[in-house]
């Protein structure tokens, strides 16, 4: 009973709710125009098969990102730790923790238990925003508020992007010992970017999915998170593909 009522309040969920509505209807609608219902069918059957954990899980490979957790106990010393932007949602009646998405949250997060772990490491948080509300003031305010001394971080707001981020920092981090903080799934890409710029960095990962442990009732039915983190790696597919084709014309572009 237990788990019938996990499978029937899973499938009454947006995603898969409206998407078997969407199904149907291209089905009925098979009748009418043929052609246009099976494109229909092929793209949602597509979207409710990725967003399930047993595919999702299949096509993200948790296992491979591993390799970018933060290895503290072979690392003695650490001169930075670069954190990384992300999602921002601007509200001045919130705090500023507050006004950070899950993402950057994540980030900081991974950030700050290096900073405790290396007292002497330089805290550097980047990325853009919107007007005057950036990503990297919103994680100083944040930082601050949770014990780290103003002194010891350092703003980079003026990047929009991880291209960005790696030339605007780029000056100021060769020949030192930094760790590169940010999501498991964006690690290969910035790494890249970092590298191509002459910084040697040290990934330390955060913000992974794995979907492995979830109850067998649940690796059938469509999920949004699970669609998030699909959406996650097709949007470094597509980054690193941008990369490739930059470099393919101008090889000093990234």
């Amino acid at each position: 009973m237990f788990e019938l009522k996990k499978i029937l309040g899973a499938m009454l969920m947006p995603l898969p709710f409206l998407g078997m509505l969407c199904f149907i209807a291209l089905i009925i609608a098979l009748r009418t125009n043929k052609f246009s219902a099976y494109i229909g069918i092929i793209a949602i059957s597509c979207l409710l098969l990725i967003s399930t954990p047993f595919i999702g899980q299949k096509i993200i490979d948790p296992a491979t990102q591993l390799k970018y957790t933060f290895p503290s106990s072979k690392q003695p010393i650490l001169d930075k730790i670069v954190v990384l932007g992300c999602d921002v949602n601007p509200n001045p009646q919130l705090n500023a923790n507050s006004q950070l998405g899950n993402c950057a949250k994540s980030r900081l997060i991974e950030g700050l238990r290096l900073a405790n772990i290396y007292p002497n490491a330089q805290l550097v948080v980047s990325g853009g925003g919107y007007g005057k509300v950036t990503n990297s003031s919103l994680m100083q305010q944040t930082a601050i508020s949770l014990g780290i001394a103003a002194a010891r971080i350092k703003q980079n707001p003026a990047a929009m992007d991880t291209a960005d981020e790696a030339k605007l920092l780029a000056p100021t981090l060769v020949d030192f010992k930094v760790a590169l903080v940010t999501s498991a799934s964006h690690m290969a890409r910035a790494t890249d970017l970092f590298n191509a710029q002459g910084v040697d960095v040290i990934p330390a990962a955060t913000d992974f999915y794995d979907f492995s442990a979830w109850p067998s009732h649940k690796q059938y039915i469509p999920n949004v998170e699970v669609l998030k983190a699909v959406t996650s790696y097709w949007h470094e597919v597509l980054g690193s593909t941008w990369i490739s084709m930059r470099r393919w014309i101008d090889p000093e572009a990234l």
